[in-house]
C-alpha cells in the first residue's frame, strides 16, 4: 500500500494515477468525491478526462472499506479527505471507519494508493467542526501510514518520499 499525501493542487492525484499505471490494467478508481456544486462536477470530469482507457470508476462517497475488498487487481482511492468529510456530515463513527478502513487495505487483493490531503500544516482553525475534521485526519493518516509500504508527500509537483518502500518510518 502506498500513501500519497500532499496540499491541494500539489500533484498528488497525477502522481497516484502514475503509481497504480505501473500495474497492469484494469485499474479501479474509488471515487469518494460527490458533485455538490458546478466547481465540483467539473474537477470530477477533469479527473475523468484525464484517467482515460483503462481505469474503471467507482463512486463510493462512504463505504470505502466494503469497495476496497470488493476489488481485484490495482486500486486508486481519491481521495480520503473526502471520504472522511462525507462520515463527519453523516454523522458516523470516524473512529471505528478508520479501523475498517485499515483493516481492508491490510487485506487489499492488489496494488493499493490512497490518496489524502494533508490538511494539518496551516494554522489552527477557528471553529470546532473544522479543529475536529483537522484532527480526524491527522489521526487517519498516522494510521494508514503505519501499515503502508510507502507514503510520498507531494509539493508543487515533486514528489518526497516520506516512507520508502521497506522502511520504517
Amino acid at each position: 500500500m502506498t500513501l500519497v499525501l500532499g496540499g491541494a493542487r500539489s500533484g498528488k492525484s497525477a502522481h497516484a494515477e502514475a503509481l497504480v499505471e505501473t500495474s497492469p490494467a484494469p485499474w479501479t478508481y474509488l471515487a469518494t468525491a460527490q458533485a455538490w456544486d458546478d466547481e465540483m462536477r467539473e474537477r470530477i470530469a477533469l479527473h475523468r478526462a484525464r484517467r482515460g482507457e483503462g481505469w474503471v470508476t467507482r463512486d463510493v462517497p462512504t463505504e470505502l472499506a466494503a469497495a476496497i475488498r470488493e476489488v481485484r487487481g490495482p486500486v486508486l482511492v481519491d481521495c480520503l479527505t473526502l471520504w472522511l468529510t462525507n462520515l463527519m456530515l453523516g454523522g458516523a463513527d470516524l473512529a471505528a471507519a478508520s479501523e475498517d478502513l485499515a483493516s481492508a487495505c491490510a487485506d487489499a487483493a492488489g496494488p493499493l494508493v490512497l490518496v489524502s490531503n494533508e490538511v494539518g500544516l496551516g494554522i489552527v482553525p477557528d471553529n470546532a467542526l473544522a479543529r475536529a475534521f483537522r484532527d480526524a485526519a491527522g489521526r487517519l493518516h498516522q494510521r494508514l501510514a503505519r501499515e503502508a509500504d510507502r507514503v510520498v508527500f507531494l509539493v508543487a509537483g515533486l514528489p518526497m518520499v516520506v516512507k520508502p518502500a521497506g522502511g520504517h518510518a
